[in-house]
């Protein structure tokens, strides 16, 4: 990662929709002051994600996993480091993105299909075209008939897909995912498991999951980053090898042991686990 020659930076990022950036993180690092000091939260980290890969995030609480996926976006400065986009050092917001937090964050007095369409208000785009690809989204997502419910009137798992939605009708070139099904029910992460890995296979947008599932890293992921305790570091990274889109019961591959084992393993020396 060292070495990159790095394109201009404009005061916002952004990268050509529709395609997916790399992200390239060196020596990043954020400290927030507290009475009497400053704790450092995370790094100093390294990264780097491919353009079009889907890397999952995965550590302990308070490790600093959403801190440094709120610095890749924009949205909270870093101490240190750097972060680029295809190349190019960040220096604001990117425009060119989608983010899932863990809540859904829908405005309860708009309909799903206009909590949706808040992207075409807010980037201008063309109202039609979009409203074409909403409706294509909510059928691919199970959502066909929900269109003018409010938030109050769906499931969590229905609210939490109108928020994967959202993110995705611009089609972005990066997907970032805070615990996105951190609060949903067995049954429903598994279906929306699903359902992402196949929106990704067809828009191959560039995916950053913050997670705390092993389950969820292994089954969504072509590469698991294992984080330290608080401050974060990246100490283990696992490349995933299995067919896609994979099935709701990962267990029937062999390999799905070995994966689950390492990141077990790693969280054990770490102190994380003690299970002897």
């Amino acid at each position: 990662m060292h070495g990159i020659k790095l394109k201009s930076a404009n005061q916002s990022t952004h990268v050509p929709a529709g395609s997916g950036a790399s992200i390239t993180v060196t020596g990043l690092s954020k400290v927030f002051p507290v009475p009497g000091g400053e704790v450092r939260a995370v790094g100093p980290l390294d990264l780097h994600i491919e353009r079009g890969e889907f890397v999952s995030v995965i550590g302990p609480s308070g490790c600093g996993k959403s801190t440094t996926m709120l610095m890749v976006a924009g949205l909270l400065p870093r101490s240190t480091g750097m972060i680029a986009i295809d190349d190019r050092p960040l220096a604001g917001p990117i425009t060119d993105i989608g983010i899932v937090f863990q809540n859904h964050l829908l405005l309860e007095f708009r309909t799903a299909m206009a909590n949706v369409m808040l992207q075409q208000q807010i980037r201008g785009l063309n109202r039609q075209a979009l409203r074409e690809d909403a409706e294509a989204l909510f059928a691919k997502l199970g959502l066909k008939g929900a269109e003018d419910r409010y938030p109050a009137q769906l499931s969590g798992g229905m609210r939490q897909r109108v928020s994967i939605a959202r993110a995705l009708v611009h089609q972005p070139s990066m997907l970032l995912m805070d615990e996105p099904f951190g609060a949903l029910d067995a049954i429903s992460r598994t279906q929306i498991r699903h359902d992402l890995e196949l929106l990704w296979l067809e828009q191959r947008m560039t995916v950053m999951f913050i997670t705390h599932s092993i389950d969820e890293a292994i089954g969504l992921s072509d590469r698991v980053l294992v984080m330290s305790q608080s401050p974060g570091q990246i100490v283990e990274e696992i490349v995933i090898d299995l067919p896609r889109p994979r099935p709701a019961h990962l267990g029937e591959y062999p390999q799905f042991a070995d994966y689950a084992n390492r990141i077990y393993s790693t969280f054990e020396k770490l102190g994380v686990y003690r299970f002897k």
